[in-house]
């Protein structure tokens, strides 16, 4: 299984090809429960049996310990006492996922690892009205064939709980004079609520989507009021902001879609991803991202967009 799944994870530029056409690849695990889980696969790494691991003291709740890995010294969670999963402790002898998001990189201590599947994002839902004590760090599910539901996890959410929230910092505010309007959309809860901060220190007025869908959705309805009010949109909207990886419409179809429409034009869009790779930043140059920016450094997102902001106030 090791071998298998370190041939799949080594295609990078496939997967790449994938976000592009509103679909993605999911690594299925289990935790010791009857719960099937998901990761999009662009987050993980590596998989590989439990390593040795070095307990340390004063580790956050859920975390192991250390371990070595081609000289650098990760820290290892496991997934299932943070899920606080009943039999969480059966996960901890099985498999390990090195993931790499948001400039870090990680090992997620797993029951077992099952295989990778291809997905629609628009077969890909918000979680509604679900029942797992993991709610909370479930960001979308799907259904596989035979009708088994798979929760894919919010790794962002995870990251924020088990080691806290960055603080946002010094961020120089845009000015009085500055009237600015954005639009931003991510499916991660914890992700909304640090870019609502940013701009918020920055002075801009904000609205927001929780998926690709619903972003495209609003977008369209904007873009049609100005028509009729026989108004360029790009003068009540100053930017926007969408993530990569969205239940529904991804964000590089969601770009394609606004780059594509003359409604748009003069609009500015930044895309803000946990998928740091250059890999990912060739697929949003490829749809027609303004700049894409790694999550999450609120002076460097600041600082992203505060250029695009005072070049559309000078205008």
């Amino acid at each position: 299984m090791e071998q298998a799944h370190g041939n799949l994870l080594e295609s990078v530029d496939a997967r790449t090809k994938l976000a592009g056409s509103n679909r993605m690849e999911i690594l299925l695990f289990s935790l010791g429960t009857t719960e099937t889980f998901g990761i999009n696969v662009f987050k993980v790494r590596e998989v590989s049996k439990t390593p040795f691991i070095t307990k340390a003291p004063n580790m956050p709740a859920g975390v192991e310990g250390l371990i070595s890995l081609r000289g650098n010294v990760i820290p290892v969670l496991s997934l299932g006492r943070i899920l606080n999963l009943h039999k969480a402790d059966a996960g901890l002898g099985g498999s390990m996922m090195v993931t790499e998001y948001s400039k870090r990189t990680l090992g997620f201590l797993v029951s077992d690892v099952d295989r990778i599947i291809r997905v629609e994002w628009d077969k890909v839902r918000q979680p509604e009205n679900v029942s797992s004590s993991a709610v909370s760090f479930i960001t979308a599910i799907t259904e596989l064939p035979d009708g088994r539901l798979v929760s894919i996890l919010d790794v962002e959410t995870i990251l924020a709980q088990t080691f806290g929230e960055a603080p946002i910092g010094q961020i120089v505010p845009l000015g009085k004079e500055v009237e600015s309007n954005i639009f931003f959309v991510d499916d991660s809860s914890i992700a909304r609520k640090k870019i609502a901060e940013v701009l918020d220190k920055l002075g801009a007025r904000h609205k927001h989507a929780m998926n690709g869908y619903e972003a495209w959705t609003r977008l369209e309805g904007m873009a049609s009021h100005a028509q009729l009010q026989k108004r360029r949109l790009a003068d009540e909207l100053n930017l926007i902001l969408v993530d990569a990886e969205m239940p529904e419409m991804d964000g590089y179809v969601l770009t394609r879609n606004i780059k594509s429409d003359v409604r748009f034009e003069g609009i500015p869009v930044v895309m803000h991803s946990s998928l740091s790779s250059e890999a990912n930043r060739a697929m949003g140059k490829s749809v027609g991202v303004d700049a894409y920016v790694a999550k999450f450094d609120a002076e460097v997102l600041a600082e992203t967009l505060r250029p695009y902001l005072m070049k559309s106030h000078r205008d």
